[in-house]
């Protein structure tokens, strides 16, 4: 019996696993070359492993799909899926999670920011650690300004106080999922997505891998002051439902503060025989609560817009190209 487990887990660790690198990019043709040669240069020395680097292009308006499919007429381990429009950065990553085949797939942006260096390792943490998830964990930012690291550990600091699915900061979309894992996230379908929340709420077994990440290789973020207050948004009122109840809790205190200024009054006309003028305090009262009204609707309106979202029920994204990932069939993998 105890032979024919080890045969077992000894054919299991010989055999040829393949592995997807997911990219979508949006006007990167000036890093796209060099994203797949550094790739390339990281896996071609894994061993027992078959990859397919899948490239999503998100309706790019530069020469991004030509250098793709520049790539793809040069190595065959290249696909390409072009959307029909830009859909946005996390619906593209969805489309290509969602189409993936294979044992493991791993998630990475194409600006270079997400090194490809540490591909091996992360395969390597996975074969040998049996885990799902292997997420590569940001130390630092070499070009990023003081505002930006403060807004993201202020970020990250309110995920860990407001929601009950706990992120690790640093941990952005750059992870190797199991095809157990990668299956279980594509089947959560919302719309207004922010995958590694979605990923953490998995709940499987990690690693976690540590890392520097260096300069933009060239071109301008794509995430602006809008968008990344945008994803916040996304993250925060998709993962939990503190803002609600903090607007509760906040109402309760402005009404206890009212009942103690209304008894105040009243002492005053009882005791003192006067009434307290001040249409100034009034006003402001009146101002500063019809104020808070209209942030705490402002923030239900939110939850609801998101209700409506997912009751339409439209898909997060449409192809104008399908990507082929293995078109000569599955490998020998024994």
């Amino acid at each position: 019996m105890h032979v024919s487990e080890d045969r077992e887990t000894t054919s299991a660790s010989a055999r040829v696993q393949r592995v997807v690198v997911v990219a979508p990019c949006f006007n990167e043709a000036g890093n796209v070359q060099r994203f797949h040669a550094e790739v390339v240069a990281a896996l071609e020395g894994v061993e027992r492993l078959d990859f397919r680097i899948l490239f999503i292009d998100d309706g790019s308006t530069d020469g991004t799909g030509a250098a793709l499919e520049a790539l793809r007429a040069a190595d065959a381990r290249v696909a390409v899926g072009a959307l029909s429009r830009n859909f946005g950065h996390q619906a593209a990553l969805s489309a290509g999670l969602s189409v993936c085949e294979g044992d493991a797939v791993i998630a990475m942006d194409t600006d270079l920011q997400h090194p490809p260096a540490l591909l091996p390792d992360m395969i390597r943490a996975w074969r040998s650690e049996g885990v799902d998830l292997v997420l590569a964990v940001r130390q630092s930012t070499s070009d990023a300004g003081f505002l930006k690291r403060a807004n993201s550990g202020l970020f990250y600091w309110l995920m860990r106080r407001m929601s009950d699915t706990p992120i690790v900061p640093g941990v952005a979309d750059f992870y190797l999922l199991s095809a157990r894992a990668r299956a279980a996230l594509v089947s959560m379908p919302e719309q207004h997505r922010f995958l590694r929340g979605m990923v953490a709420w998995l709940g499987f077994e990690r690693a976690l891998l540590p890392y520097e990440a260096p300069p933009r290789a060239s071109g301008e973020s794509k995430y602006g002051w809008g968008r990344m207050i945008a994803l916040a948004l996304d993250g925060i009122l998709s993962f939990s439902a503190a803002p609600i109840r903090l607007m509760t809790r906040v109402g309760l205190g402005i009404t206890m503060l009212g009942i103690a200024y209304l008894v105040y009054v009243v002492a005053r006309a009882v005791f003192l025989g006067d009434l307290v003028q001040g249409w100034g305090s009034l006003v402001s009262l009146v101002v500063v609560l019809g104020g808070l009204q209209l942030v705490f609707l402002g923030v239900i309106g939110e939850y609801i817009a998101r209700v409506f979202e997912e009751v339409k029920g439209r898909p997060l994204f449409l192809f104008r190209e399908e990507p082929e990932l293995w078109p000569t069939g599955a490998p020998d993998r024994d």
